[in-house]
Order: C-alpha cells, then sequence, then structure tokens
C-alpha cells in the first residue's frame, strides 16, 4: 500500500486524450494503465492542512485548516466570484499574492461538460481547467488583463449560458456535441454594448475578443460510465474499492460508486491494487 496526503490529480493531454496520475505527497501513481482493474483508497483518519501542514479535524476549502481558510487570499470569496474581488479597495487578504495571481492574463471560454457553460482561468492553467471539469470541448473567446475584468465579463455572458456543471449529468455520458464558435459568435452578439462599455472603460487591451481559435476536443479514459451515479464520501466511510471503469473531471468511476479525488485534498489516504 502506497500512503500519502491526497492532492487533485495532476492531468496531461496527449493530442485529444486525458492521462491521469494520482497524487500521494510525493507519490505519483499513473492510473490510466489501471482502468478494468480492481483499486482501494483507505482514509487513515488524518488530515493536513496543505498550506501549513497543521493536523486538522476538517477540511476547509480543499485541504486547508481553519485557520488558513480564514486568512489566506486563494480561500476567500473572490476566488469563486471574481467579480467580487476587492483588492481596489485596499483589503485584499494578501496583497503580494493578490499582485501575483490576479494581475496577470485570464481566459473567458466556453466550455461543454454537462452542456455549454462560461468560465474563466489563468492561461497557464489552459487546458488543466476544462478537464477539471469534464468538458470534452472547450475554447476561449476572451482575454482579459485581470481577474476582476474576467470576473465581469462573465456575469455579461452568464445571463445568457451557464456558468456550473452539473456534475451527475457530466458523470453518466458525454454531451452531445456543441458548436462552441456558433455559440460565442451569439453571446458577442447579444452582449456588444455592454462589452464595448468595458473596452472603453479599460481600454481595447483589458478586453480582447478571441476569434480566430478553434476548440479543443477532450477524451477521457472511460471504459463505461454508471447509469446512477453513487458519490463515495471519507468522512462517512474510510474505505472505496471497485474496479476502476474510467476517470473524468476529478472523478474516480469505480463499479461501485464514484468519488471527487479534489474534494479530499489534504486527506491522509492509502492505495493499493486488490
Amino acid at each position: 500500500m502506497i500512503i500519502g496526503q491526497l492532492e487533485k490529480m495532476p492531468v496531461s493531454l496527449m493530442g485529444d486524450e486525458v492521462s491521469y496520475q494520482l497524487k500521494l505527497s510525493d507519490h505519483q501513481i499513473p492510473l490510466n494503465p489501471l482502468i478494468g482493474k480492481a483499486i482501494k483508497l483507505t482514509y487513515q483518519g488524518e488530515i493536513y492542512c496543505s498550506n501549513c501542514d497543521r493536523k486538522t479535524k476538517k477540511s476547509f476549502g480543499q485541504g486547508h485548516c481553519y485557520p488558513c481558510f480564514q486568512k489566506l487570499a486563494r480561500c476567500d470569496r473572490c476566488i469563486m466570484s471574481p467579480e467580487l474581488c476587492h483588492f481596489h479597495e485596499g483589503t485584499c487578504r494578501e496583497p503580494e499574492w493578490g499582485e501575483s495571481f490576479c494581475f496577470q492574463d485570464h481566459y473567458v471560454y466556453l466550455a461543454n461538460s454537462s452542456g455549454v457553460k462560461v468560465g474563466i482561468t489563468r492561461g497557464t492553467q489552459i487546458p488543466t481547467r476544462w478537464i477539471d471539469q469534464g468538458a470534452v470541448q472547450a475554447v476561449p473567446i476572451a482575454r482579459v488583463s485581470n481577474r476582476l475584468l474576467s470576473g465581469k465579463v462573465e456575469v455579461l455572458f452568464k445571463q445568457h449560458v451557464a456558468d456550473k456543471t452539473n456534475w451527475r449529468a457530466m458523470l453518466k455520458g458525454s454531451p452531445e456535441p456543441v458548436d462552441l464558435i456558433a455559440v460565442r459568435d451569439q453571446l458577442f452578439s447579444e452582449c456588444d454594448q455592454a462589452l464595448s462599455e468595458l473596452q472603453q472603460t479599460n481600454g481595447l487591451q483589458a478586453v480582447q475578443l478571441l476569434t480566430d481559435i478553434a476548440p479543443q476536443n477532450i477524451v477521457f479514459p472511460v471504459n463505461e460510465f454508471p447509469a446512477k451515479v453513487t458519490s463515495f464520501n471519507f468522512d462517512k466511510n474510510p474505505e472505496v474499492s471497485g474496479v476502476l471503469m474510467g476517470i473524468k473531471g476529478q472523478y474516480l468511476i469505480l463499479d461501485t460508486g464514484v468519488i471527487n479525488i479534489r474534494k479530499f485534498s489534504a486527506y491522509k489516504v492509502g492505495f493499493e491494487e486488490i
């Protein structure tokens, strides 16, 4: 058995196909070759904060102890809702971190995960962000100069398309293909005046609409999707086992149920083939 602190699964794209690894502290276990084989994950009853390594009884914000969750800028509400960024008000929890994280190019994108959705990500997180959401198609449609602006653009677009993934639908199969370019052009048309106002206020270079990028197709390693989605929870049952049928988003799909690996970041877990 390999034991370590669970982290979000590292991913890479080889052509259109996703390759996954299970990360337990310093151990990285290739998962694609294990599809079709029986595996077991066993929670060891300990959680260590992914920031300060303090032992904690409960994980907050995907792997933090409560003090870190309260003080870190990466755990603030504006990370989930960037239009709420308050750096300009002088109230950022970690101004230096905010300068490096938020004041860089961000991309607004369309993705097809459980249907069309709009989202944002840093340029360095393409295509990782799309893979983590279980998107089978994605395309950047705007590049903006900071996180706050990306949130403002997203708010415009989500008046017309969803901004959330239905994770249960995402795990039940692949959605029907969508013409993302047509959706993009429709959004640009519907939001033309508001987008122009953002550009006038912040400058054309600060909000650039992208029309020359082709959509990325993404193929997940799944042999069989579940007819009914039943999720495992380490807090209720420390042992998860079954035949690995596939991987999509940050979920392991077993013949016995699914588990969101990212949700249990910082949990001390053992892994083994059985």
